[in-house]
């Protein structure tokens, strides 16, 4: 099933992210972890793709895993900076063969051992988006920044960048993650008056130690409002503390997104089903009403 058409569905919807395993040796824990996932009855599960065909190689056999024997829709994501034009045919075609009917277009980051930009590589995300709409009948997600991507002065070229994007053939946007809500509100807004009119879906993170939260600012840059960051000074030293309240933060923001009419969540829940497990068991009958 296409992700937009269950989306389009007057409902609430909850969809989690899993990431592949460095090596090998993890796909049995990441497997697990997704089955577990899988379990608390998510509308779609996503799974990452790692740069230059490490963790990539294993994105489709999880995805098809989901989708084929767990009966989750599965959503795989495609970056293209880290591979040939040749190889991004290659999978997509692969993960046409598969059945996997959802993916999520990303330019991703640029290996630094690579020339970029260059004529054998996609350069942006929306050349990626165009390359998978010729390739078959896939529904395709992209991403979005609430906060402004990194590489982009100015919030206005962040907008005209997505339009372009979304124009190419894009069916929905997930966002990066945020900690306050009123941003996430005032990107809806902005992208509503460009012409934006797509899903979105807002990409929850629950921040359960200092070291995530560290990390998390390093890959994104977001801004962690000053109520979270009481939050750590208070518990960040006590790891049990900081995963209640990590979880108890991501919760507040889900219940307030859903009070205002935001109907689909994604949750970055690090392949953790004991995070994803608790937060559903806290909205369970929020997502009721």
């Amino acid at each position: 099933m296409k992700i937009i058409d269950r989306l389009r569905e007057d409902k609430i919807h909850i969809s989690f992210e899993i990431f592949p395993p460095k090596t090998e040796a993890g796909i049995e824990k990441v497997m697990t972890a997704a089955d577990e996932i899988a379990g608390l009855g998510p509308d779609f599960i996503s799974v990452t793709y790692g740069a230059g065909g490490g963790t990539s190689r294993n994105t489709a056999r999880i995805a098809e895993h989901i989708k084929k024997e767990l009966g989750v829709e599965s959503l795989a994501h495609l970056t293209c900076a880290s591979s040939t034009k040749a190889e991004v045919r290659e999978v997509i075609r692969n993960l046409k063969e598969l059945g996997i009917e959802n993916i999520l277009a990303l330019r991703g980051d640029i290996p630094q051992d690579i020339q970029f930009p260059s004529e054998d590589r996609f350069r942006y995300a929306y050349e990626l988006v165009e390359e998978i709409r010729n390739s078959g009948d896939f529904c395709i997600g992209a991403a979005c920044y609430p906060e402004g991507h990194v590489e982009n002065e100015h919030k206005e070229d962040d907008i005209k960048y997505l339009r372009q994007k979304v124009e190419s053939g894009v069916d929905f946007l997930t966002t990066q993650m945020f900690f306050d809500n009123d941003i996430h509100y005032n990107f809806l807004y902005r992208i509503r008056e460009a012409g934006i009119t797509v899903p979105v879906l807002p990409g929850i993170m629950p921040i359960t130690s200092a070291r995530q939260m560290k990390r998390s600012c390093e890959l994104s840059g977001t801004v962690f409002p000053r109520r979270f960051q009481a939050i750590l000074d208070r518990f960040g030293d006590y790891p049990d503390a900081m995963l209640q309240a990590g979880i108890a933060y991501a919760t507040d923001q889900i219940i307030d997104l859903l009070a205002n009419g935001v109907k689909n969540i994604h949750i970055y829940s690090m392949n953790n089903p004991g995070v994803a497990g608790a937060i559903m068991g806290n909205i369970a009958e929020i997502i009721k009403c």
